[in-house]
């Protein structure tokens, strides 16, 4: 069993920055990413992160936050984060931690078997 615990939504400007936190315990997933879902939409990959051991990770992201956002671990706190940078009304939406304990592919949201409750993303424009 994984649990996670999210935080770090809210509303922001246009432009703006806000950085998402997953809180990890229980068994060490294989990856962790985050998803989200807009009002009326399927949920959507935007960043996953790739334990490789050794302290090494693969991460990468979805087109669409491709060079604003940045996906990061901190080992010590079992914590993964988000930092969304020059944030646009599009990114408004539900953003979800989820973790991998036995996936191979990390892209689809089906390869998660652990979701964290969802946190709040609101865009001004």
């Amino acid at each position: 069993q994984v649990q996670l615990v999210e935080s770090g939504g809210g509303l922001v400007q246009a432009g703006g920055s806000l950085r998402l936190s997953c809180a990890a315990s229980g068994r060490t997933p294989r990856a962790m990413g985050w998803f989200r879902q807009a009002p009326g939409q399927e949920r959507q990959f935007v960043a996953f992160i790739k334990f490789n051991g050794g302290g090494t990770f693969y991460s990468d992201y979805g087109a669409s936050v491709q060079g604003r956002f940045t996906i990061s671990s901190d080992n010590a706190k079992n914590t993964v984060l988000l930092q969304m940078n020059s944030l646009k009304p599009e990114d408004t939406a539900v953003y979800y931690c989820a973790a991998s304990v036995s996936g191979l592919s990390f892209y689809q949201s089906n390869n998660y078997e652990y979701w964290g409750q969802g946190t709040q993303v609101t865009v001004s424009s």
